[in-house]
């Protein structure tokens, strides 16, 4: 009977975790959980200061929760929660946890708490808090915190921390704090927060504030803006009745009314108190147009949703997806929603913003990512839960698996509907299409099945949301339809779906800002002439612009040529040409002083790589090296002198400069994004507006965004980074974002008043995403235009594009149902055979018919022959490495400082590079003890049956299969060596 309690105790606990991690004050929990050991304690203290109190609450009820359970082991988790003042988290652990209701009205307070917190922070946070303990509010360790965030980081920190303690306490917290706003003489923020500014000091009868002549449904739509309170030196309050209730109810209930008030529109159009994160409503609101859209997948069709972004198509999707699930369950058959997203950022978004809270209380709702720290498979996760969030590429995984008959893999049988986010991206080789080529595969299938009268396997529904499909580059409307058809094929959609969004409808102001080319512009005559004299010395004779895309194309082509042929002079004169291209790119995009500092750095780099301490193996240095290094040595000084000069800066930064300036002037409160090509010019733009004082003197306050992939020579981003920058940019520490392409689609960036493309434009498709960023009233977006980015035509071209798409997307949907599902399955069996040719030619390539020994590798930088693929082995079927005696006499090992700066978690002693020139091979990895060079193919000319190849970058790529690596053998050998080592030490 025991064990059976537990269990029942372990469901409270499971079924009100949400509630917890919300209600739990761990610092002060913790002192009084005895059975948790200390070290566990210090993780989880370490948990709450890296990650925040939710997270770390989200831990120790995990350790609650773990077995073996001690006796009495519930009563004391508890004590523990009355004990450290977190009474209303464990009224949720007695008999008569809080009602829907009260958790309702509670939820309210706390959203205007936080709603409010701007002007609340202004309080005397000392006196306050006095009278908060005195009331119980907080308790003496509360009230030790706040003093010590008070005396180290100012009145406004302390405020912030009373404000997130009182609000975990028992409902009727917020009328008891009201009072100690009045009895403490702060008057505006007691009638801000909802008391009457009619009552004395000695406070009579509070009234209920509520809400005149309320609208409903769509009116209050179309009236939020209005019942705003205007902006001024003090805001204005809110128009109010009086009521005839007692006191300390009105105060309590009414916030919720005074909430609808003053929350401002969402930006996906749906009512803000059904957004908060608080207990599930018992029905979603949608906007007309969200209705009409989601029709057709309510009656179980598949479709594609197509609305701008931030017009609420997730919100539609949660709509849908409850929607789904109700009618399941009403019909006693299982219900199974995954939601497939295409960036990790985007499942924990999803997850706590929109399906949590929606479904939370009726549903079980997970997310997996390739970040989550879930430690059960991806298989028991859809199993146990209701709703799974995640990217692509998981659910693609298991659906290999069990294609392969592996243990623990998914079907799409398993799954009764399926939403894709950013469903444009469904096209040929992307991670979409391929879940979707199985389940179109086995459609096919099922009309077989079903002509031979045998059992079909069933599908599930599917749902794609996108802001725009694009036209894939079409340039004619009868090509631009077929674009998008072919999408609606993929996914198997029987419609697409759009709507006119009617009145809430953002108009955006939008403008390009051309750029004229430099009257004067000495440093980049000054890295021409370098690239001039390069070009004489190697007998090079480009013909296009020097830094254009045209001429960077040209010289990677040379330089694989050179390669291929053996011409050294050209190969390197070719790879600092091309480092010089780059340097002038940047030099018309950012700062002189950080194209110079590129430049510097990777000729620093250079040098250091023709230096060895070891002066037993001087590396050659070739004349042509000679050459290039005294060419950018003679040079540097002109160069730096130059860069420090900011009377040639180029136009765009002075445009981008006054663009700024103007928006942070004219705006009250500014928030824009600039979006920019590269990661390095994100990194440079932020520093620079972080040291141009003009910025901080109206209030911007910048920082950046980039992606976390690892291909750059620039330290990525994790998702932990990603997450802390967008929580400042949610928040205001940070108004002004630069951001590259990662920001384009799906995250959720909070309105924005500008949006800014810096010398960036992609396709038809990003610009629409980029420019829904911007999605405040009044917003702007604006285009400013960089030398050899040739994005001014670009634009013209995407809008252009733009039009096309719409025109054709209106063309399908006048198309008869007959009609376009003729065309549909004509696609589809299109795709199919496609798919089946594909799959012969890459069974056909994955054939490794070569004999090792015909694979010959030599050096890139001095055609030296290295070795053949009979001395390669494979650790992993994914390490190709040389463990030969004969190979480890012909290269050195090198410190890798880059490895250093990205702060990577490999397991790696540094790089291995030519004895003879330097030029790197690869990495030394330690894989279970034993040192393993391990080659990178880019780095080699590879010679198959005596024919050179003039592009081979991947392994894969070669017909060779490798040798797998033998770790027995190779660790006795390393074993017997250390053996005799010893022994010839002992001897000695």
């Amino acid at each position: 009977m025991a064990s059976d309690d537990d269990d029942v105790k372990e469901r409270l606990i499971e079924d009100f975790r949400p509630r917890l991690k919300e209600h739990i004050k761990v610092e002060q929990v913790l002192d009084y959980m005895h059975s948790i050991e200390n070290e566990q304690k210090e993780q989880i203290r370490q948990k709450a200061r890296n990650d925040g109190n939710p997270a770390a609450a989200d831990v120790l009820v995990s350790a609650v929760l773990k077995k073996p359970h001690s006796p009495g082991w519930f009563r004391e988790f508890v004590d523990a929660l009355l004990h450290s003042g977190c009474e209303y988290a464990a009224d949720y652990m007695q008999v008569n946890p809080p009602t829907p209701e009260v958790e309702a009205e509670n939820d309210n307070c706390v959203q205007l708490i936080r709603l409010l917190c701007p002007s609340l922070v202004d309080m005397k946070t000392e006196e306050v808090c006095e009278h908060c303990t005195s009331a119980c509010l907080i308790t003496e360790d509360d009230s030790d915190i706040i003093r010590t965030a008070t005396t180290n980081r100012g009145r406004r920190d302390g405020a912030r921390e009373l404000l997130g303690r009182i609000v975990k306490g028992r409902p009727g917290w917020f009328s008891t704090f009201l009072n100690i706003l009045r009895e403490t003489g702060h008057q505006y923020l007691y009638e801000l927060t909802g008391g009457s500014p009619d009552c004395d000091k000695q406070g009579s009868d509070e009234k209920l504030p509520s809400v005149k002549d309320e609208p409903t449904g769509d009116e209050a739509a179309t009236d939020e803006s209005a019942a705003a309170p205007e902006s001024s030196d003090r805001p204005q309050l809110i128009e109010i009745n009086i009521n005839e209730e007692p006191q300390d109810a009105d105060l309590y209930q009414g916030a919720s009314q005074l909430l609808n008030n003053l929350e401002p529109s969402q930006p996906d159009g749906t009512d803000s108190v059904a957004a908060a994160t608080g207990p599930e409503k018992d029905d979603i609101v949608l906007r007309n147009y969200q209705m009409d859209v989601a029709r057709p997948a309510l009656e179980g069709k598949n479709i594609i949703i197509c609305l701008p972004t931030g017009s609420g198509k997730t919100r539609v999707a949660v709509y849908i997806t409850k929607k789904h699930l109700d009618c399941r369950r009403a019909e006693k058959r299982p219900g199974k929603v995954v939601v497939l997203v295409n960036k990790v950022p985007l499942v924990e978004q999803h997850y706590s913003t929109e399906f949590l809270p929606f479904l939370k209380h009726t549903y079980k709702v997970e997310r997996v990512s390739g970040d989550c720290q879930l430690k059960i498979s991806f298989t028991e996760i859809v199993k146990k839960n209701d709703v799974i969030i995640c990217t692509a590429q998981i659910l693609e995984n298991y659906l290999e698996r069990s294609n392969k008959g592996e243990d623990e893999g998914v079907d799409l049988s398993d799954l009764t509907l399926i939403v894709i986010d950013e469903c444009h991206h469904t096209q040929k080789g992307g991670v979409y299409n391929h879940i979707m080529m199985r389940y179109l595969k086995q459609k096919d299938k099922n009309k077989r099945l079903k002509k031979e009268q045998k059992e079909p396997m069933p599908l599930p529904q599917i749902l794609g949301l996108t802001a725009s499909p694009g036209v894939g580059g079409a340039t004619k409307m009868e090509k631009a339809e077929e674009h998008i058809l072919r999408i609606c094929a993929n996914l198997d959609a029987s419609r697409i779906m759009t709507g006119s969004l009617g009145t809430y409808t953002k108009e955006q102001r939008k403008r390009t800002e051309t750029v004229e080319d430099r009257k004067e512009d000495p440093f980049g005559d000054v890295i021409k002439k370098i690239m001039n004299a390069i070009h004489a010395h190697a007998q090079l004779s480009p013909t296009c612009d020097l830094g254009s895309q045209n001429y960077e194309q040209w010289v990677v082509q040379k330089e694989r040529n050179a390669a291929t042929m053996e011409d050294q002079k050209v190969r390197v004169c070719a790879e600092h040409l091309r480092q010089y291209s780059e340097g002038l790119n940047l030099s018309n995009t950012i700062r002189m002083c950080d194209a110079f500092n590129f430049l510097n750095k990777y000729h620093e780099e250079e040098i250091k790589r023709k230096t060895t301490p070891d002066e037993e193996h001087k590396i050659q240095i070739t004349a042509t090296e000679r050459f290039l290094f005294n060419l950018f040595k003679d040079n540097k000084e002109e160069l730096q002198r130059l860069a420090e000069n900011p009377e040639y800066e180029n136009g765009s930064l002075s445009k981008l400069r006054s663009k700024i300036l103007q928006e942070f002037s004219t705006r009250e409160e500014a928030r824009g994004i600039i979006f920019t090509k590269t990661r390095r010019s994100a990194i440079a733009l932020s520093q620079w507006i972080q040291e141009n004082p003009k910025f901080a003197d109206i209030g911007v306050k910048a920082s950046y965004v980039i992606g976390g992939g690892d291909q750059s020579v620039v330290k990525p981003m994790t998702s932990a980074e990603q997450r802390d920058v967008l929580a400042k940019f949610h928040n205001g520490e940070v108004n002004l974002l630069i951001a590259t392409t990662v920001a384009e689609e799906g995250l959720d960036i909070p309105a924005c008043n500008f949006v800014i493309r810096y010398g960036l434009v992609t396709n038809e498709i990003a610009m629409t995403q980029a420019q829904g960023r911007g999605r405040a009233e009044d917003s702007s977006y604006t285009l400013v235009d960089v030398k050899n980015s040739g994005v001014a035509e670009k634009e013209c071209v995407n809008e252009y594009r733009l039009k096309m798409m719409n025109k054709a997307i209106e063309k399908i949907r006048a198309l008869k149902q007959a009609d376009y599902d003729k065309r549909i399955l004509e696609f589809q069996i299109q795709a199919i055979m496609e798919e089946r040719v594909r799959m012969v030619k890459k069974k056909q390539k994955g054939i490794k018919t070569e004999n090792p020994s015909n694979v010959k590798f030599s050096c890139r930088g001095c055609s030296k022959h290295v070795c053949s693929g009979e001395d390669i082995e494979i650790i992993e079927n994914m390490h190709r490495v040389n463990v030969t005696t004969q190979f480890s006499n012909l290269f050195i090992q090198r410190e890798n400082t880059s490895l250093q700066e990205r702060l990577l978690d490999y397991e790696t002693n540094g790089f291995i590079a030519c004895k003879d020139c330097g030029q790197r091979w690869g990495s030394m990895m330690l894989y279970r003890g034993i040192d393993c060079p391990c080659l990178h193919v880019k780095n080699f000319v590879v010679t198959v049956n005596g024919k050179k190849i003039s592009k081979c970058t991947k392994w894969s790529e070669l017909p060779v299969k490798f040798s797998d690596f033998d770790y027995a053998e190779h660790a006795s050998q390393v074993t017997q060596a250390s053996d005799d080592e010893e022994t010839e030490s002992m001897t000695s």
